[in-house]
């Protein structure tokens, strides 16, 4: 590449600013994979069904539907900087939360706790997203975005090594152990959020791609008028229903492959097996964007997710858990590349587009109750979920991959 990932053709640099959005990437990772273990502690704890556990994430993820247009609103009003530091503040209220709710003896109040975590969760990705594509060429935005999300993919196996250790390893009668892993996580987003309150983080004007795909007559059309900007709003809410009840179900459907494993190891296969392949898949992509367009990426490994997600439905003993396992690193790069031309070519009308895109993490509301439902007696059957989504993905992807005006 002829201008680096963080530098402007004016030679300006944006690393420092580029590696603390980076952090917070890693840090909603991390709460968002402490879902997936407090899903099945859930079923246990409070004796649920698996569609009732799902609440787990339908509480968190109808924060991001609801919260995503004021999100994108205060971010167009107050900048960056007093945006992201107002969800951290969020974050760290539902974290913790998460204390009184363990004396309750009822999943309700950390439900409400999730609720609001979500909700500052949900500002953070609606500033941290377009800021991470604007911070350097805007050719190389899709890239830019797979590095940050690089980070996430850490948090996400930490968050599920963490959770599963603190959780699952506790004495049954300890009533803090639900809280334990919040209390930690509240701490060091408050940490983040006082480094944040005393370095510059600068506004910046997206630069106009090399390719002319952002020309003054797309801008000037209304956002709905996109069909990118569209289709990635559909293709995002595909994308995380997807995400969300494959990692949410991941430890269920392995014990049922597998009985003789416990809940402890299920979760440390979710997160050094399945979130260390998200990881390196994030990790790789932005490498594989160097000989590959983004769309051709996208298509290329979604067509690979719906291979997968046959595979899991069969049920196949080590073969399918194999597929479940390599659809982490397929749809790792799916959300930042689905956002990353979702946002391309729109110009100030970026923050804007990105809380209806943000909005679209909706999806993970609904994905898990439907596949608690169909997969109740017997969890595979409840992967037909994901299969679709990643059928609806790749078609974005393909009609995205041509030569074109991405905004048109």
């Amino acid at each position: 590449m002829s201008t680096p990932l963080l530098r402007t053709s004016s030679g300006k640099s944006f690393l420092i600013p580029f590696l603390l959005i980076s952090s917070l990437y890693l840090l909603w990772g991390c709460a968002h994979g402490l879902l997936d273990v407090l899903n099945k502690h859930f079923q246990g704890f409070f004796d649920m069904s698996k569609a009732e556990s799902g609440f787990v994430q339908f509480s968190t993820y109808l924060a991001y539907f609801i919260m995503a247009i004021p999100a994108g609103f205060l971010m167009r009003r107050v900048g960056y900087k007093r945006g992201l530091f107002t969800g951290l503040l969020l974050f760290a209220l539902g974290a913790f939360a998460f204390v009184p709710a363990a004396f309750a003896h009822s999943p309700i109040p950390f439900l409400l706790a999730l609720f609001v975590l979500a909700c500052g969760l949900c500002i953070i990705e609606t500033g941290a997203h377009p800021y991470a594509t604007v911070m350097g060429p805007a050719d190389t935005a899709a890239q830019r975005i797979n590095v940050a999300a690089a980070f996430n993919g850490v948090g996400w196996i930490v968050g599920p090594l963490i959770g599963g250790t603190l959780i699952f390893g506790a004495d049954p009668g300890d009533a803090m152990a639900t809280a334990r892993p919040y209390v930690l996580v509240g701490g060091v987003v408050m940490l983040v959020a006082l480094v944040l309150a005393f370095i510059k983080l600068p506004e910046i004007v997206p630069e106009v791609p090399t390719t002319a795909k952002a020309s003054t007559q797309a801008q000037d059309r209304p956002l709905w008028k996109h069909g990118a900007f569209v289709g990635a709003v559909v293709a995002q809410f595909c994308y995380v229903a997807a995400q969300t009840g494959i990692f949410s179900f991941f430890i269920n459907y392995v014990m049922e492959l597998f009985p003789d494993l416990t809940s402890l190891q299920a979760s440390r296969l979710l997160s050094m097996g399945g979130m260390g392949l998200f990881f390196i898949g994030r990790l790789s992509s932005s490498f594989f964007m160097r000989w590959m367009k983004p769309a051709n990426l996208l298509a290329l490994f979604a067509g690979l997710s719906v291979v997968c997600m046959l595979l899991v439905i069969a049920s196949w003993g080590m073969v399918s858990f194999i597929a479940l396992a390599a659809s982490f690193f397929f749809m790792s790069m799916m959300f930042p590349t689905i956002f990353a031309l979702g946002v391309s070519g729109l110009g100030e009308k970026t923050k804007q587009a990105s809380s209806y895109i943000v909005m679209g993490v909706g999806g993970g509301a609904v994905a898990p109750l439907l596949m608690g439902w169909l997969g109740e007696t017997i969890m595979a059957i409840g992967f037909i979920v994901p299969l679709v989504c990643f059928l609806v993905i790749w078609v974005y992807g393909w009609r995205q991959r041509a030569p074109k005006n991405p905004t048109v």
